[in-house]
Formats: C-alpha cells, structure tokens, sequence
C-alpha cells in the first residue's frame, strides 16, 4: 500500500486570493494591468488628432519655419530682439505640441484608471536592496515572464509590420505615379497614407492589448494564489487562533462564575427546581423597587450555588415552577416582573419570618 502525505496538498497554492490578500497586494501597487492599452490608445488618440487638426499643425509648422529661415535670418540681432526671438519661436512650438501632449496624458490617465481605479502606493518607489542582486536579474531575464514578453513583443512587430505592408501593397501603384505628381499632391498622398497605417496598427495593438490585459489578469490571480494553510493562517491572524479564542471565553466564564458565586452569599433566598435550576433573590426595599436576580444557574451551576448558599446559611425554598419560570425569563441583575410579585413576596415572608427580619 502506498502512504500519501496530505500536507503535501496543503502547501499546493490551489485557492484563490482571500479579499484580504487582494486588498494587501492591492496596496503594494500590485495590480493586473496592460501597458499595450495604454500606449495603443495613446497612439490611436495621437491619429485621430493628426487626422482631424491636420492642416492646423501643418499651418503651425509652416509659421514656424517661416519664422526660423526668414524672419531668423534677416532680423537685426540685439539682446532684445534675441529675447523676443526665442519666446515667440517657444510659443508656437507649444501651439503645435500642447495638444500632442495634453491628449496623451489625458488618454494614458483614462486608460489606467479603466483597468486599476485610482491608486497610489509608494511601495514600487522604495530602495529594496535585493532589487540589485544580479542573481535575482538574471532569473527574471530567463524567467517564463520574460519569455511571453518577448513573445508579445515579435507578435506585435509582426502585426504592425504585416499592416504597414499591407496598406502599402494596396497603394503601390500612387507610390510609382508619386514621382509624377506636384509637392502637394505627393505629401496628401503620403500623410493619407500614414494615417491608414497608424489607423489600422493602433486598433490591431488595441486588440492586442486587450488578449495582453486578459493574461495581466490570469497571471496576477496565479501568482496570488494562496495554499489551504495559507487561508487559516490568515484567517488566525485576523480572527484569532480559535484554540486561544475558545481558552479566553472560557477563562471569562470561570471569572464570571466567581464574580456570580461571591454575590451568592449575599442573597435572601435560593429558589430552586430542586436540582436543575437555582435563582438567587436579593431585595432590599431602600435600594430596590423589586427583588433582583444576583445569580442562576442549571444543573452542576445550581448544585454549586446551593452549596454556597447552605456554607453561609442562605435559605433555600423549592419552589419547581416558579424556578424555572425565573430562570429562563430573567437574567442575572434583572428586577422579578409584577407577574411574580405574589409569589415572590410569600417566599420572602417566610425567610423574614425564618430569620425574625421585618423589611
């Protein structure tokens, strides 16, 4: 017969990451995400922009050029006119460029928060000494992440490069007649051109990225997989060792049952069942609109309670009925309802009258 080791199984990391661990990785900075989204955006956002403002920019560049090989050349150069020279060349290079960068920011910031939400963590900045083992380097070089890396990288390439051709081979009879045509014409042809290849290369990386952010999210569930004993471990940590647990509330019963036990002797009578159950009444008329429960009990409980009460010579009374009524509608420190008065107060007479108290 083979034996098989079942903590073997334990340590298998085959359950999926408790909330909690997800929260703690969450606030590492640990999160399944896909930089080709982001850029393939940004890219196809970038088109969309040379597509629409097109003959703005190329405005742009022509006031700039226009303003560096004629106004440059020609001008009287003085401290001042330097000056003036450079902060008009700086303002129209931010004309053409600002809206490149806003839309990029802005497209990169949309993208990150669709995949992660809004997260800061300053966990991924800290020097981490490890971080320049050249061991540890040289694993993730030679890692099976690296080797999907790479992968994506060649898939990507070949995707952009077999559309670029393709558009291309598709226009190759306006490249051969481009020699032919007037400046205007070629460069419509050519800008024409290139935004059917960025066009169509950014929706392919879209699609990529996409397949990319669905492997994010598998490997980031893979890798916070948690074994069996990893769950109750976490679960001891937060909720407790049940063992420690179960030993504290029954340490807060033994003191709760001494707390109880010393009121006994305190009592004026036990009403007991005779031997399942035993209330202890207290009354005092300066203090008390009605007598009150000091201590109960069932079973071994109500045998210990009339065995302090017999040592300090408390009066026992049974009385079945009205035993177990008490115990199970009052509990300890609760005033005896005006249902029980009567009877009650015939008990507390008859111990008055024991001891020769009048209250």
């Amino acid at each position: 017969m083979l034996k098989l080791d079942l903590q073997f199984f334990a340590g298998e990391k085959t359950e999926k990451a408790t909330p909690k661990k997800r929260q703690e990785a969450r606030q590492k900075g640990q999160v399944a995400k896909s930089t080709d989204i982001s850029v393939a955006f940004s890219l196809l956002a970038m088109f969309f922009l040379f597509m629409f403002q097109a003959k703005t920019i190329g405005s742009g560049l022509s006031n700039l050029m226009t303003s560096v090989f004629r106004d440059g050349l020609t001008m009287s150069w003085s401290e001042g006119s330097l000056q003036q020279f450079f902060t008009g060349l700086v303002y129209q290079v931010g004309k053409i460029v600002a809206p490149v960068l806003v839309l990029g920011v802005v497209i990169g910031l949309f993208t990150n928060l669709m995949q992660v939400g809004f997260l800061f963590s300053s966990e991924a900045l800290q020097f981490k000494p490890e971080r320049l083992n050249p061991l540890e380097g040289f694993k993730k070089i030679y890692s099976w992440r690296a080797i999907v890396e790479l992968m994506k990288s060649l898939l990507k390439i070949i995707v952009v490069g077999l559309s670029t051709f393709s558009i291309l081979w598709m226009n190759r009879e306006n490249l051969v007649g481009l020699v032919s045509l007037p400046l205007a014409a070629s460069l419509s042809i050519i800008g024409r051109m290139v935004l059917q290849m960025g066009l169509t290369a950014s929706i392919l990386l879209i699609v990529l990225g996409g397949l990319d952010y669905a492997y994010q999210r598998f490997d980031y569930d893979k890798n916070l997989r948690m074994s069996k004993q990893d769950i109750k471990d976490e679960y001891k940590k937060s909720e407790g060792d049940p063992l420690i647990k179960s030993k504290i509330r029954e340490r807060q019963r033994q003191m709760a049952m001494r707390r109880m036990m010393q009121e006994v002797p305190k009592a004026d009578v036990i009403i007991t069942n005779p031997t399942h159950f035993a209330v202890a009444l207290k009354y005092d008329a300066n203090k008390m609109e009605a007598p009150t429960v000091i201590a109960k009990g069932a079973d071994y409980v109500a045998l210990k309670i009339r065995e302090v009460a017999t040592e300090n010579g408390v009066v026992i009374v049974e009385k079945r009925t009205l035993a177990r009524a008490l115990f199970y509608q009052l509990e300890i420190g609760d005033a005896v309802p005006e249902l029980f008065f009567k009877a009650v107060a015939e008990i507390l007479a008859f111990v008055y009258r024991l001891k020769g108290k009048v209250k």
